[in-house]
């Protein structure tokens, strides 16, 4: 018998979100010695068991791990005004390493599929996309992808028709931006690519970049991303006292920054307990927020409140949603907030898997830091996680959080 033709999902290592990369730069930078351990979920039912993916996976995460920057990818990520020189020399003698990330079969849950990845931080956290993109392709590889596409492309041009439409009404939504934030829940690494270049092509002047370094280093796109859950999850085991690890993350975020990527992330302990982080001195040093859980009118409305009650106007911040969104959601924020604050909308799965299959709802997220367990606790049930009840517990107790 023939061994099927091995097909990579990965072929360059820059094909990964921007935000791993600032991520990794300032960890690079002040916490290089941090030991890091991740776990995958599937928050849904698939269609097919995805422990029967195990083998595969295994082979593309082999090829993965034999990847290597190459230079004209690390004089575009060093092109960048906010990367550092030294983080580009770091990244040219970079390769994943196989010995920290293992997949398997729970003995206890023979259907699923069990991913963790463990050691120093620097040489995990670039897995997690990955990981995601190869898992969904390798998935969906399982059905035809002729019908798919068809499928695919019909939605998408009713969703460039419904854009243009939107921008032809009287009000002239010409500030209106969106984002692709579609890489880790794709359909396949291709289809991704050909909607990013349909919509470069087709969604002007709307669609303002892409959070795919890989995509924008070949569309002459905006890569865009500052922080994810991860980064701020990690400082919950820095030494400072718990109480204060969202303001020690975000002080470490403007050190290196120093004005660029100033966006920050709100819900790893809920909205409320971030606004009470997020004091004068953070609200004049970040452009804005990023909207990711609980419902975003609410969370929007707090975000106005709390910049009117510092006296800061609202309209020299930005509010960036990115949960869930599709374009009608899109849309309806965008006349809800329109005019009171500006807007910016990051929309991932409904462009870049949208192609009649239910999609699969998986995320790769930090459990572990130095030894002790962190936790993200969301504004939406069902998107925390933590491992540990008891830290869990301590953690609510310490943000006065009453429920997830």
């Amino acid at each position: 018998m023939d061994t099927p033709t091995f097909e990579p999902v990965i072929v360059s290592l820059l094909d990964n979100d921007l935000y791993k990369f600032t991520m990794m730069q300032e960890i690079l930078h002040h916490q290089p010695e941090t030991q890091a351990e991740y776990a995958f979920k599937c928050r849904n039912r698939p269609a097919l068991p995805l422990a029967t993916l195990q083998a595969e996976v295994d082979r593309q995460l082999d090829h993965l791990c034999s990847l290597r920057f190459d230079e004209a990818e690390l004089a575009y990520i060093g092109s960048l005004r906010f990367i550092k020189s030294d983080f580009v020399d770091f990244l040219r003698l970079f390769q994943l390493q196989r010995r920290f990330i293992r997949v398997s079969v729970p003995a206890d849950r023979p259907g699923e599929l069990e991913i963790r990845v463990q050691g120093p931080m620097l040489h995990c956290m670039l897995f997690e996309i990955y990981v995601l993109a190869i898992v969904n392709e390798v998935y969906f590889r399982q059905f035809p992808s002729a019908p798919a596409w068809v499928e695919g492309d019909q939605r998408l041009s009713a969703k460039l028709a419904s854009l243009h439409d939107f921008g032809q009404q009287p009000s002239h939504p010409t500030d209106f931006i969106f984002f692709d934030f579609g890489t880790r829940r794709r359909y396949s690494r291709t289809w991704h690519e050909h909607v990013v270049a349909t919509l470069a092509r087709e969604a002007t002047p709307y669609m303002r970049g892409t959070s795919n370094v890989w995509l924008a280093m070949r569309y002459q796109l905006t890569p865009i991303g500052t922080m994810a859950h991860e980064y701020l999850q990690a400082f919950q085991s820095f030494g400072s006292r718990l109480r204060d690890f969202q303001r020690n993350a975000l002080e470490h975020w403007v050190r290196e920054y120093r004005g660029d990527l100033g966006t920050a992330l709100t819900d790893v302990v809920g909205m409320d307990a971030f606004l009470r982080d997020f004091d004068l001195y953070f609200c004049k040093l970040f452009d804005g927020l990023r909207h990711d859980s609980g419902d975003p009118y609410v969370w929007g409305e707090k975000a106005l409140a709390h910049y009117q009650a510092l006296r800061i106007d609202p309209m020299t911040k930005q509010l960036v949603f990115s949960d869930g969104l599709d374009f009608e959601h899109a849309f309806a924020l965008y006349r809800h907030f329109g005019g009171r604050a500006k807007t910016a909308f990051g929309i991932g799965t409904n462009l870049s898997n949208d192609c009649g299959q239910e999609p699969l709802q998986i995320v790769m997220k930090l459990v572990r830091c130095n030894g002790q367990p962190v936790a993200k606790v969301s504004d939406s049930k069902g998107k925390g996680m933590c491992e540990d009840e008891n830290f869990l517990n301590y953690l609510r107790d310490v943000f006065q959080i009453v429920n997830e």
